[in-house]
Parts: structure tokens; sequence; C-alpha cells
């Protein structure tokens, strides 16, 4: 009897114990979109000199890196026009992941035989539900759009137009989206960018080595002519989810390397008014800026002339990552980690603990892992349908 009943014990602990591991056991992954656009039209030759090549071969791809971090799948790619002229940002997708935005800010035209880009005006409009996602609308708005954000509530979008001069506000209704107001800047911005509370945002004057301070009520967003100078030639700009900070990526040059280093801006939107508090030498032509979901990491992509002339002194096959460790309001350098050609955009998992690098020149996405605050290249890369112009992930702050 007593043989029995501790048979009955054992059993039951044993019960016990599976359920708890079984309650325990890690979630399945679930799908987390990037969207990656292709332009098949600008390349270089060895001399640095820009060719180009007709419209008409460009996509933008929706990869799935939620699933299998370490092996991305694409889940769909449509036939949209898009340039790698501008900063990697010219695309966003929802928090919820149900609707993306995609601008082209250059069409290539040909006129007695040159072909050379002018500015567009459109800005396409993608259901992400649909199986496959397909385009849903194209919205008219300012001249050459180009770096873009949504809200968090996923209600308000802006886009900087640089040959404008100025930013479109839109209204995100479900799925219907509508230019609502302009909002003039005195001079071209290359980039915009909501704070997490949604009310503020920043933007990129690119030419004027500034940003510019927008405020944002409901749906009325407007210039109260405050801006912020920092390093030269900002052609990106990103934020913590703390709301507490925001970087720039000051690219030196006009959007191109020159062998110079340059610096990421780092600005206290705590003060009154905001200020730049530091600066951090990163290297020669940051142009992709993003900062983790979790707040303590943001990178900068280094061009580092890898579409330079190939006699030029500061040319370098490969671009590279650099980590920037952050701690409070204390930005600092870390680790930097060389990648493939001209590196462009760049997307955080939603937990962050994965980086994706789109290499231009190389036509795929290198996947870097986070240790702590060091970056780590884990020497797999996913191939692409084209050279990857711009990267964004779902919005996570």
């Amino acid at each position: 009897m007593r043989t029995h009943l501790s048979f009955l014990f054992m059993s039951a602990a044993l019960a016990i114990s599976l359920s708890g591991c079984a309650g325990t056991a890690a979630a399945p992954s679930q799908r987390q979109l990037m969207l990656v656009a292709n332009d098949e039209k600008q390349s270089w030759n060895d001399a640095g000199v820009v060719q180009l090549a007709p419209q008409g071969r460009d996509s933008v791809q929706l990869i799935d890196i939620g699933t299998d971090p370490l092996a991305p799948r694409s889940v769909g790619t449509l036939a949209l026009d898009n340039t790698i002229a501008g900063p990697p940002t010219n695309l966003a997708i929802t928090a919820d992941e149900r609707l993306a935005l995609v601008a082209n800010s250059l069409l290539v035209v040909e006129e007695n035989g040159v072909r050379k880009q002018v500015p567009d005006n459109r800005l396409f409009v993608i259901d992400l539900a649909a199986s496959p996602p397909k385009l849903i609308d194209t919205i008219v708005v300012g001249k050459q759009p180009s770096g873009l954000t949504i809200n968090r509530a996923g209600t308000l979008a802006l886009v900087a137009n640089r040959a404008d001069n100025s930013v479109s506000v839109l209204r995100i209704a479900g799925q219907k989206v509508n230019l609502i107001d302009t909002v003039a800047m005195g001079e071209s911005v290359s980039h915009v960018r909501f704070t997490p509370d949604g009310r503020r945002a920043l933007a990129a004057k690119f030419p004027n080595h500034k940003i510019a301070l927008l405020d944002v009520d409901g749906e009325k967003v407007s210039y109260g002519k405050v801006d912020l100078a920092v390093g030269l030639w900002p052609y990106n700009v990103d934020v913590t989810p703390d709301g507490r900070l925001a970087l720039t990526a000051d690219n030196g040059n006009a959007g191109a390397s020159d062998g110079q280093v340059d610096t990421v801006s780092v600005i206290d939107l705590e003060a009154v008014p905001p200020r730049v508090i530091d600066k951090v030498v990163v290297g020669d032509g940051p142009e992709g800026l993003v900062v983790s979901p979790t707040g303590k990491m943001a990178v900068a992509l280094i061009l580092r002339g890898s579409n330079a002339a190939k006699n030029a002194y500061f040319y370098n096959r490969n671009g590279s990552v650099v980590a920037l460790r952050i701690d409070g309001k204390k930005v600092t350098r870390g680790n930097e980690v060389v990648v493939r050609g001209l590196p462009e955009g760049a997307v955080f998992s939603a937990d962050g603990k994965y980086l994706y690098v789109g290499n231009f020149i190389d036509q795929d996405i290198s996947i870097l892992r986070v240790d702590g605050d060091t970056l780590v290249d884990t020497g797999k890369s996913f191939g692409l349908a084209g050279h990857p112009a711009a990267m964004r992930g779902r919005l996570t702050h």
C-alpha cells in the first residue's frame, strides 16, 4: 500500500512538473515585417560617377524577420518605383503592421538621349493585412518626398519634401490616407520623425545643418521657427523610446563620403528649450541611423567611401556599422562592425536582439546580433531582389 501511494504521489508530482514546464515554455516566434525598397536605376562606375538606368525595375519587398531572426523570408514583392537619393527612411510601417507608406523621391527621365533625375511627388499606400500585400492607393504630396514618419497611434503621418521645402501632413483612418495640410519649412528638409508621445516632430534641415522642431496638436502641425544647430549635413534623425533624446546622423559632405570623420549629434528633448548636448565622432559618412527599441543602443551606418572613386584615398570596398551605447543622456561610441558595400538602411528586431543592415552594392542584408552593448557579426546574410535603398521595420516607439 505504501508503495502504491508513493507511486501515485510521484506520478502527480511529475504531472505538475511537466505542466509547469509547459506553462513556462517559450512562445512561438511571431511574424515581424520589414520593408525594403530596391532601386535598380542608380549605380556608380569605378570613377565614382553616377550611372542611371531607365525606370521600371524597382521593387518593394516585405520580409518576415520575426519567425526566424537568422533566416528572414520574403512574404511579398511589389513593383514600385523607388530611389536611393535621400536618407533611407522614405518608408514606414504602422505599429499594428496593417499599413505601410513608401515615398518615391526622384524619377529618371531621358532628354535628348541623356538621362537625368527629376523630383517625383508620389506616396504609395500598401495594405499589409492582405495576402499577399498589395498597393491600395497613391497619394500626391510635395516634390521629392523623402524621409517620413507615422505616429504610434497610426493616425497621422509626416513626409519631408526636399524640393518643396515643406512637410506634408497626412491623416490615416483605417486604410484611408489623405493629405490634410502642408507645413512650409523655409528650406529643404530630408527627414522628419515623430517623438514617441506624438506631440512633437523633428525635421532635418539638411543644407543648413539644423534640426527644426515641429509642434503637434491633434492633426495640427506647426513650425514655430525653432531650430537646433547640429553637425554638418544632418541627413537622418531618430529618437529614443522614452522621448528624452534625439540623435542625428551628420553626413558631413552633402550625402557622400569625403575621407573626413563625421558625427552623431545628441539632442536633449527634455531641456527647455531642447538643445544639443553632445556630439559623438563615428566615421566617414554616417547615413543610416536607428535607435533600438530597448533604448540602450543606437547604430550609425558608415559609408566609408564604398561608392567613391576606387582611386580615392578614402575608398573602402565595404561600409560599416558603429554601435552607440545609450545610458540615460550619455551616448558613447561602441564597437564597429564591417558589413558590405554602401550600407544604407538598418532595422532592429522588435526585441532589440538583432540588427539587419541593407548593403546597396551587394544586394543583400547583413544580420548582426546584439550582445549586451556590443554588435556581433553572425556571419549570416539574406539576398534581395534588388539593391536596398531604404529599410524600415514596424514602428516600435
